[in-house]
């Protein structure tokens, strides 16, 4: 029986005492996942999608217009009314209209109902309306319910004949909370997959298992958190899709070394502290890879944006805690049992030999010494795929997504069609002109004249004065959809274009959700390049550090820049270019959401870095073990490419099954990830990086100076 003296590093004792306490340690994160999901529930926080910038010009104007005008930091909705043959202005529809106002007045929550008849409520043709309703509750304080009391409310309208739809709060938040499969189906196909893959029950039960656990955990900290911080519900939805494709993953890893070790005749407490002590330190150093590229998201200065990566951050340390604390236990538990239960028609992982005959040899060993004995052809074959891939990355457009992208059949959607029928695109998302100074009130109405002659306006609204502050309001419609670059360029130049009009003390300001998102598209396309600067940097060092070398870290960073490359260009294809949207549930091209590079920059160089470090792990330690650069890079990918191939299918279907979410973000975020890990696991993982391996040789492990010594050859060049 193999053995040995046991683990000395700090994971490989923490294994050791896991598996023997294993019992303490599964009731432990039990107690903490039901203790935090009943104080969560506890506590009654709402989730939060705040999209405001502190410090661009269009939240200074919004927090202007909030103090000027007390009423507009209220939460507006509208009812969107049409007839289908003839004018709203016939009794039997004007009847309805007021009697469905008097009823909404009545809801619960309602601040306000305006009937139409203001200029702007009323389409040209007289047959759309729109009915404002103005709510004292914030959005996620309504609660999906909500909505169905507006309907009941507005029921004297559909008995008239009328097609009614809902815009706005709270037909948004009741639309948004509706059952998503999601999850479930990338949990299904987790497990479909590690069957194939593994051939036992207990070996696919064990990741599957820790990572619904650690998943739930994850969910129940942001829970609790979200009672005293901002916790948006795109970073919940972001939490888990990340958490269980990282949790799977690093299960994976540790599982299939303790298989292996348990393999070779190893004692099960000791195999799990040394998987523990090795796998499980190729996790911590992945996992903290992708917790630092999320956290700082801070850096860019969008405080929604930092709260995203705050979500993700948690449920990657959660995973990693649950890979070296949990895994251990359970692996204990499992004992020699590991095996049991095993498909009949599927084989277990084989040991590597690579001096085996060709016809007896694993078939990833035959892959391996393929691949780095003729580097040439994969390498140039791998960068010229890469960069087709990529290619439509050049033409990207930031923008943001509108109702006009949300699924078929919602009310939200259907509402912006009637209003973009009966008044024009631009209606859905106005811009709202703040001025403020001792000249405001007096220079509003020439403003408002000025506007209403600049290119791409189609109407702009009579200036209001505010009674208690030296501030006026002018709302300017564009010709244009929120989303169109067109309506992007007015809006960067309307307080530019207006403010010789309003003189030289008053500020102007343009504000309005469709000016936050262009100013937030400004924002995220100035700091990205410093955002990868610096994240590649890092994540250069830390490498640098753990694997005592320059030219390994250096073609880390160059292959995930390229993974990701090819995730943008295929979001850009088929998000703005249309190919295959109506495939995923997409109904019309639309601009890239500007935050989604940012975020899916940061979660992609982190999860490249998964694989990037598990293969290298192995090959290092090949590299120790023989001193022969070639040789170990096979080895390293022989010994890996099973685990990484089924991590990387688990990661990849659990991320696509987000393309089931209704929200287009969403999807955007489930392509991307799951196009990036699908190239990283195959393109980069099993031909560009063993090839550039085999190609630099022993250079793969030179670091100048004492910082280069350790390990065969470390430091030193031999020729």
């Amino acid at each position: 029986m193999a053995s040995g003296a046991p683990p000395t590093t700090v994971l490989g004792r923490l294994g050791g005492w896991c598996a023997r306490r294993r019992w303490w340690v599964l009731g432990a994160w039990l107690v903490a996942l039901v203790g935090l999901t009943l104080g969560g529930s506890a506590l009654g926080g709402t989730p939060s999608d705040n999209l405001t910038v502190p410090g661009l010009p269009a939240a200074e104007g919004a927090a202007v217009l909030q103090r000027a005008f007390p009423g507009q930091g209220l939460t507006d909705g509208q009812v969107v009314i049409r007839s289908r043959d003839g004018s709203l202005a016939r009794p039997a529809p004007r009847a309805a209209i007021a009697e469905a106002a008097r009823e909404l007045r009545a809801v619960p929550g309602v601040a306000s109902v305006t009937p139409p008849g203001a200029p702007g409520t009323v389409s040209p043709d007289g047959r759309t309306a729109l009915m404002a309703v103005e709510w004292s509750t914030p959005p996620q304080d309504m609660g999906p319910g909500q909505l169905d009391r507006v309907r009941a409310a507005a029921k004297p309208l559909e008995g008239a004949g009328l097609v009614v739809a809902y815009a706005g709060s709270p037909a948004e938040q009741a639309e948004a909370a509706g059952t998503d499969w999601s999850a479930v189906v990338g949990v299904l196909a987790a497990v479909v997959i590690l069957l194939l893959a593994f051939g036992s029950v207990v070996t696919m039960a064990i990741p599957v298992v820790g990572a619904l656990v650690a998943v739930g955990t994850a969910l129940a900290v942001l829970t609790v958190l979200q009672a005293v911080t901002d916790v948006s519900d795109v970073g919940r939805t972001l939490a888990v899709m990340i958490g269980l494709g990282v949790s799977v993953d690093y299960a994976l890893f540790v599982v299939t070394r303790h298989s292996e070790q348990m393999a070779e005749g190893m004692a099960v407490r000791e195999s799990v502290a040394r998987a523990t002590a090795t796998a499980g330190r190729a996790v911590v150093i992945a996992g903290g890879t992708v917790a630092v590229a999320v956290l700082g998201l801070a850096a860019a200065g969008i405080p929604f944006v930092t709260r995203l990566g705050q979500s993700a951050a948690i449920a990657v340390v959660v995973a990693v805690l649950a890979a070296i604390t949990l895994l251990p236990a359970a692996l204990a538990i499992a004992g020699t049992g590991l095996g049991r239960w095993r498909l009949p028609f599927v084989s277990g992982p084989r040991p590597v030999d690579l001096d085996a005959p060709p016809d007896r040899m694993h078939g990833w060993a035959r892959w391996s010494l393929t691949v780095t004995r003729k580097p040439w052809p994969f390498l140039v074959g791998g960068l010229a795929l890469l960069l087709l891939l990529a290619a439509p990355v050049l033409r990207m457009e930031l923008g943001q997504v509108d109702a006009g992208s949300d699924p078929p059949g919602s009310t939200t959607r259907e509402a912006y069609h009637l209003i973009a029928t009966g008044f024009g695109p631009g209606f859905n998302g106005p811009v709202q002109v703040v001025l403020e100074g001792p000249q405001a009130k007096s220079s509003a109405l020439a403003v408002a004249e000025r506007a209403r002659d600049l290119a791409g306006v189609v109407e702009v609204s009579p200036p209001t004065r505010s009674p208690v502050a030296d501030v006026a309001l002018i709302t300017v419609v564009p010709a244009t959809a929120p989303a169109s670059p067109r309506t992007t360029e007015l809006v960067e130049k309307l307080a530019q274009r207006l403010q010789p009009v309003a003189g030289a003390g008053t500020a102007v300001y343009a504000t309005g959700l469709t000016a936050v998102g262009v100013d937030l598209s400004d924002r995220v396309a100035s700091r990205l390049p410093w955002f990868i600067g610096a994240v590649i940097l890092i994540s250069f060092v830390l490498l640098m550090i753990e694997f005592r070398s320059l030219l390994v870290p250096l073609q880390a960073a160059v292959m995930n820049l390229l993974s990701v490359g090819a995730a943008f260009g295929v979001v850009v294809a088929i998000f703005q270019w249309g190919i295959l949207r109506e495939q995923i549930g997409v109904p019309e091209a639309v601009a890239i959401e500007a935050w989604v590079p940012m975020i899916m920059f940061a979660i992609l160089f982190g999860l490249s870095m998964d694989y990037e470090v598990f293969l290298l792990s192995r090959v290092r330690e090949g590299w120790e073990q023989t001193g022969d650069p070639h040789r170990s890079v096979a080895l390293g990918l022989a010994s890996t490419a099973r685990v990484i191939t089924a991590a990387a299918l688990v990661m990849v279907t659990v991320f696509l099954a987000f393309v089931l979410n209704d929200n287009v973000v969403v999807k955007m975020l489930g392509v991307g990830l799951a196009t990036a890990v699908l190239v990283d696991a195959t393109i980069i993982r099993l031909m560009l990086v063993p090839a550039v391996l085999s190609l630099c040789g022993r250079w793969n492990w030179w670091l100048p100076g004492r910082a280069g010594r350790g390990g065969a050859g470390a430091g030193r060049i031999t020729p």
